[in-house]
């Protein structure tokens, strides 16, 4: 497996410093984890794609939140239980914020879709590089190496009893949104995307948007 090209710190694979930020866990409804910031504008962002897909597919965007949202977003926070990659902390960062924007807070009957296109990028490449040199690979390894596990964390750290599902691409991520609102396996549909820098001077990246029925108030 191809290992790619070092970065600056806070730049993909290979960083791994203390964050900036204070670590801190998704907060459950009606506790203290609400975020009260601006979201970022209607349009914008990583989420602007999907945005547009939900109206192709008749859903409505209750709330949208992005990773990074501000210069203040340097070091993405920690996510206790998941270690040497940022792709997990960086699913829950921005599932927090999005979640936290809904009025009213989450409501139970809500799926999670996780969309990425290449999945844990840098714990793959932590985990080739400790097989190439002969070295053990922890169990957090393997565990983490299943998109399911964030989304499993998100989950039940928001209370949230829908289905779970992962994708590797955003249209598949909402049509499967559309369905499962459809279907009524859903109320509403967590879809959050993570894309970690796979080139030098690139930027991990993550979005979350919260879909529902077009006829939600």
């Amino acid at each position: 497996m191809p290992v790619p090209p070092a970065r600056e710190p806070g730049q993909g694979p290979g960083h791994h410093a203390e964050p900036a930020v204070p670590a801190r866990e998704d907060g459950p409804p009606g506790g203290g984890g609400l975020d009260v910031s601006p979201a970022p504008p209607e349009g914008s962002g990583p989420d602007a794609e999907v945005g547009a897909l939900a109206r192709e597919f008749g859903l409505r965007v209750l709330a949208a939140a992005q990773w990074p949202e501000s210069a203040e977003d340097r070091e993405v926070p920690l996510l206790p239980g998941f270690v040497g990659s940022s792709f997990s902390p960086l699913a829950a960062e921005s599932a927090r914020r999005c979640l936290g924007r809904r009025a009213g807070g989450p409501v139970a009957s809500t799926g999670v879709v996780v969309v990425s296109a290449l999945g844990d990028l840098e714990g793959a490449v932590r985990v080739a590089e400790a097989v190439d040199g002969g070295g053990a690979v922890g169990p957090l390894a393997f565990f983490q190496a299943v998109p399911n596990a964030v989304a499993g964390h998100v989950a039940a750290r928001w209370g949230l009893f829908g289905p779970v599902v992962c994708v590797t691409g955003a249209a598949a991520g909402v049509e499967v949104a559309a369905l499962l609102v459809e279907d009524g396996d859903a109320d509403e549909v967590l879809l959050i995307r993570v894309e970690q820098a796979a080139t030098a001077g690139a930027r991990d990246r993550a979005a979350a948007v919260l879909l529902s029925g077009g006829d939600t108030p």
